[in-house]
């Protein structure tokens, strides 16, 4: 492979995956400075038959009580249960919320902010399709990052400050791995 393709192929990629780029280290960052986004939960029913549906938390369980509840047009990807509550995913849009306690099941309705949204998605909570693009975009990351590191050293102008800024990087990401 040429180096000016190589060159082409790091370029097209970097910017085809930039809006992620953005959307992880926005998402990441404001949710590390205590940005968390916010839920707004609403009661919707309360129903019965929380036995049968921890012994079987499946997709169709979950559409059998949200229909008992009265919601019909609801479409979700999958569940998943956390201690007593069972989730609908993805979880960066709206979604319900199916809290068992003995034989009785609470439904509640969970509306995600924004900010909420795109740390969901950032979790790796968004719909299984933009799942499968992330490991794409992981893989892509990879390529772009790689490619950079090898670009710059392959380049006799670039290789001293190529070693330098990625030496750099790798101490202090191991300093701070090793703290």
């Amino acid at each position: 492979m040429s180096r000016s393709l190589f060159i082409s192929i790091h370029l097209y990629l970097s910017s085809f995956f930039a809006a992620v780029v953005v959307l992880v280290a926005f998402s990441g960052g404001m949710y590390l400075l205590g940005v968390k986004g916010s839920l707004d939960t609403t009661p919707v029913a309360q129903t019965d038959g929380g036995v049968a549906l921890m012994a079987d938390p499946s997709k169709a369980a979950v559409l059998e009580a949200l229909a008992e509840a009265g919601v019909d047009d609801f479409n979700f990807d999958y569940v998943i249960t956390r201690g007593d509550t069972l989730y609908t995913r993805p979880t960066s849009r709206t979604y319900y919320g199916l809290t068992v306690d003995g034989d009785s099941v609470s439904i509640s309705r969970n509306e995600p902010s924004f900010q909420k949204r795109m740390q969901e998605l950032h979790f790796g909570h968004g719909p299984s399709m933009y799942r499968e693009f992330q490991k794409v975009f992981a893989a892509g990351m990879l390529f772009i990052i790689l490619s950079g590191v090898w670009l710059g050293l392959s380049s006799s102008r670039l290789r001293v400050r190529t070693l330098i800024a990625a030496g750099s990087g790798l101490l202090v990401f191991l300093g701070l791995v090793m703290s």
